[in-house]
């Protein structure tokens, strides 16, 4: 298998459905809103891996599930990933001007339009989400995905990672702290892309568990490869400017352990999500390869 051919058709197949779903804003001049049309769009058209809507199509495929069942949801996790960010970047956040290579939202459209656009995103991904149990040939999986997504990315998820982040900025944090923002800044969406796929498959309740495990594992396993970069990398690589962290006083694992021992912990942390992931006896060549390329990546 060529793994970036691969890879490269899937995010196309995924950028297809996502784009497919999107406001047109050239069709919307009569609209007096439609300026958040095109906020919206420039979002979500930015670029991007699109990690999680692919961690999610091919979990489901990992249990023999239907792309067309989880083809709604592709969208629904992107569009909140999407919303996360642009919020993210705002001057009382994280304050960056440039994600993915080019201008954040807010600082093409404003400060207000930023928090509006990540707003609408947020809605819109759960319109889809409706529209995609509407749609589902099993309508109780569809709804058992949404309602896990939705609580994987509020307060009890990707949210209360980012409120405990936050209010740890310039203090000295240990790592028990540390995994805990991890696991729900970075890893609830990860988990909630993983997980609904296996439900959306038919995944058994044993099944569930191993895949949440997995995504836990490879959501701490990213976020500690993406502080190790800030680090070691360069802006014009990475599109986003480096060395936030320390403009931002946070505490990572490379400040509290230094990279080799980062280094070592993303290695460990892979390692046993493959592991489980070979144990499930399901065969997805792809899956395993990318969770490879996810935690070791240099951008």
């Amino acid at each position: 298998m060529d793994f970036k051919t691969e890879l490269n058709k899937r995010v196309d197949y995924i950028e297809n459905i996502i784009y497919s779903s999107l406001i047109d804003s050239s069709k919307s001049n009569s609209d007096k809103q439609a300026e958040i049309y095109e906020a919206m769009n420039y979002s979500v058209q930015s670029g991007g891996k699109r990690l999680r809507p692919m961690l999610m199509l091919e979990t489901s495929r990992l249990f023999h599930g239907r792309d067309e069942d989880v083809s709604y949801f592709l969208t629904v996790i992107e569009l909140i990933h999407t919303y996360s960010l642009v919020h993210d970047d705002l001057e009382a956040m994280d304050n960056d001007e440039y994600r993915r290579g080019r201008k954040t939202t807010h600082a093409v459209y404003g400060e207000a339009m930023g928090v509006l656009c990540g707003d609408a995103l947020l809605n819109y991904a759960f319109e889809m989400g409706l529209k995609g149990i509407k749609a589902a040939k099993d309508k109780d999986r569809a709804l058992d995905a949404l309602d896990y997504i939705a609580t994987k990315a509020g307060a009890f998820g990707m949210i209360g990672g980012q409120v405990v982040d936050i209010k740890n900025e310039n203090s000295d944090i240990d790592i028990e702290t540390l995994d805990y923002i991890n696991e729900l800044k970075t890893g609830a969406l990860i988990e909630a892309s993983m997980v609904a796929g296996a439900i959306l498959a038919g995944a058994t309740k044993q099944e569930v568990q191993s895949i949440e495990k997995i995504a836990s594992n490879v959501g701490k396993a990213f976020q500690i490869q993406d502080d190790i970069l800030d680090v070691t990398s360069t802006t014009e690589v990475l599109g986003k400017p480096v060395l936030s962290d320390e403009k931002n006083n946070k505490s990572t694992y490379v400040t509290l352990l230094g990279i080799e021992a980062a280094s070592e912990k993303v290695k460990q942390l892979s390692e046993e999500a493959i592991l489980i992931l070979r144990e499930l006896n399901e065969d997805n060549v792809f899956l395993t390869e990318l969770i490879h390329h996810l935690v070791y990546r240099k951008k």
